[in-house]
This record gives C-alpha cells, sequence and structure tokens, in this order.
C-alpha cells in the first residue's frame, strides 16, 4: 500500500511538468507585448528595452522556461503580477482558501442531495419518482452555470431583494454561488447513484440478505450502497476538481475574491504571468484530489486493498517490475 501511494505521487511530477509546458507555450502564442501593457504611450525605446531585459525577455525560451521551473522547484516563486508588482504565489493563497471553502460547501451540499436522489430512483426504478429525479439530472447537466447565476441574481437578488447580488464576505452572500457550483454537480453524481445502485440491487448478496429477512432500509444501505460507493467516491474526486475549475465563471458572476476570478481578471488585463500562476496551482490541487481518491478506494474496497498487499509480496510496485527490475512471468505472458 506504502509502494501504491509514492507511485501514484510520483505521477505528480510528469503530470505537472506537462502542465507548465503548455503554459509557458501559451506565452508563445498569446498576441501583444507585455512591455507595452505596462509602460505608457510615451515610453522611450530605452524604457522598453530596459524594462524587456529586467523580465528576460530578451532571453532564448529555452532559458525562459528553465528559469521559470526552477523558480517554482527552488522558491516557490510563480513570477511577479504585471498590474500589481507582488508576488503571485501570495495574491494566489490570498484567494485560495474561497476558492476552496466555495468548492468545499459545493461539494457537501452535492453529496447531501444526490446520494439520497440516485438511491431513491433506483429503488423506485421505471416510476414517476424515477422519471422526475431523471429528468432533473437531464436539466441539470444541460444548463450553463452563468445562465443560472444570472437568473438567480435576477429573481433573489433583484426582484426579492432576499440574497446580494454580489459577495460581501457574509455568509447569506455565498448561498447563491454554492447553489450554482454544486447545481451540475447534483445532477452528474445523482445519475452516477442511480447506476451503480440498480448493478447492486441485482446482485446475489442482495437477494440473499433479503431472503434471510433483513429490512430493505438495511439491504440498500448497508450491503448495496456500501458496495456502490467506489464509482461514488470517484464522481467525488472528479465533481471537485470541476468544482475548483468551474469557480472562474461561479467567481467572476457573484464576484467572489478567489482564485478563478484571479485568473478571468489576469486575462482581461493581459497579466500572462498571473494566468500561469492561477492555472498551474488549480492543475497542482486537481491533480493531489486524484490522488486522495486513489488512496481512498482502499477504504471504500477493501479488495483493493488485497490486491496491493499481493503485488507487493510479488515485487511488482513500479509498472509490473519487482524491485530486482525482472517482469513477472504473468506480465511476461500477457497477463497484468
Amino acid at each position: 500500500m506504502f509502494w501504491y501511494i509514492v507511485k501514484r505521487f510520483l505521477y505528480v511530477i510528469p503530470v505537472m511538468f506537462g502542465v507548465l509546458v503548455l503554459v509557458f507555450l501559451m506565452k508563445l502564442v498569446m498576441p501583444g507585448d507585455p512591455v507595452t501593457e505596462l509602460l505608457p504611450l510615451t515610453a522611450t525605446q530605452e524604457d522598453r528595452d530596459a524594462l524587456r531585459e529586467e523580465l528576460g525577455l530578451n532571453d532564448p525560451i529555452a532559458v525562459q522556461f528553465a528559469d521559470y521551473v526552477w523558480g517554482i522547484i527552488s522558491r516557490g516563486d510563480l513570477g511577479t503580477s504585471y498590474k500589481t508588482k507582488q508576488p503571485i504565489m501570495d495574491e494566489l493563497m490570498q484567494r485560495f482558501p474561497i476558492t476552496i471553502l466555495l468548492g468545499l460547501l459545493s461539494l457537501i451540499i452535492g453529496q447531501i442531495i444526490a446520494n439520497p436522489l440516485g438511491l431513491l430512483a433506483a429503488v423506485k426504478q421505471y416510476s414517476w419518482m424515477d422519471s422526475l429525479i431523471i429528468l432533473f439530472t437531464i436539466v441539470g447537466a444541460s444548463l450553463p452555470n452563468f445562465w443560472l447565476a444570472l437568473m438567480m441574481i435576477m429573481v433573489f437578488s433583484v426582484n426579492l431583494k432576499w440574497l446580494p447580488s454580489m459577495y460581501n464576505g457574509t455568509a447569506a452572500s455565498l448561498i447563491m454561488p454554492v447553489i450554482v457550483s454544486s447545481f451540475g454537480a447534483i445532477a452528474a453524481t445523482t445519475r452516477g447513484v442511480r447506476t451503480s445502485m440498480l448493478e447492486m440491487i441485482r446482485e446475489d448478496y442482495v437477494r440473499t440478505a433479503r431472503a434471510k429477512g433483513q429490512k430493505e432500509l438495511i439491504v440498500i444501505t448497508r450491503h448495496a450502497f456500501r458496495n456502490a460507493l467506489v464509482p461514488v467516491v470517484a464522481g467525488i474526486g472528479s465533481a471537485l476538481g470541476l468544482l475548483l475549475g468551474g469557480t472562474l465563471i461561479v467567481e467572476t458572476v457573484f464576484a467572489v475574491p478567489g482564485v478563478g476570478k484571479y485568473v478571468a481578471d489576469a486575462v482581461t488585463q493581459r497579466n500572462f504571468p498571473a494566468v500561469q500562476g492561477g492555472v498551474v496551482i488549480l492543475s497542482f490541487a486537481y491533480t493531489i484530489i486524484n490522488i486522495i481518491v486513489d488512496v481512498a478506494y482502499t477504504i471504500v474496497d477493501p479488495r483493493l486493498k488485497t490486491t496491493f498487499i499481493t503485488q507487493k509480496q510479488k515485487g511488482i510496485f513500479f509498472w509490473g517490475r519487482n524491485l530486482r527490475g525482472k517482469v513477472p512471468a504473468a506480465a511476461g505472458k500477457g497477463g497484468v
């Protein structure tokens, strides 16, 4: 199990390197010159040349990329904002907690609503209740976040005046952003739970539990739902990752000062180092979330832990090779 976790964390290195390469290549294809954006129109050519040298824009692309990567590894330096002249890491760390709070609240609300809906739809398959829940999941997956956010502002802020239209630091101002962020995740998770439960309730062990006289509630919750948790956990990880990325729209509409709004503002201001830093931080968070979800599989499904122990006894730790560097016989014959 330990080596499995180590292996998963080692995957972070090539993934983040690929993200850094793609993000840095965006700098080459984006139109415009940062020097022109930073200096006034009255700046002389000497001023432009001096600023270009200060920013390192005269260095070869390979040197710029190496300096950028080394700054992240050695100092956690994501560069300096063109607009505020402040370290981007400091600005992101000030905004990251509100993004995490918004994502976690949306995830918790989504799971509280989605899991009972999915269970109910599976148990009441082909009933009017199942049809209604399926209709809800289709609508939830189809509605764009920005449209739902604008409609909620118009209804609850402009017409009814119940909630503030923009974030002001109060709990009431977080209600609409959380609802909008969790709406699509609720639909996706409900559909996933329904599909998994429909498979589980037809298994032999469920019929055996019913034949022994177990109450239906215990059969559904303790036996069927517990074994359907693996795809549910996968859905939680995917939903949280999508929430972190999807907050860009929600935070922009509701003026929530998180990482998403920071990146959106940086795009409009042509503040490319801030865009780079925001994308890197969100990508790293999403990667770590996926690793945590992989480890959580062993908690909800003990059979996976047994698989890891068996692999350890055989010496299968990294990519099908044992500690001596030999490929196991099963793998050599086309086995997994």
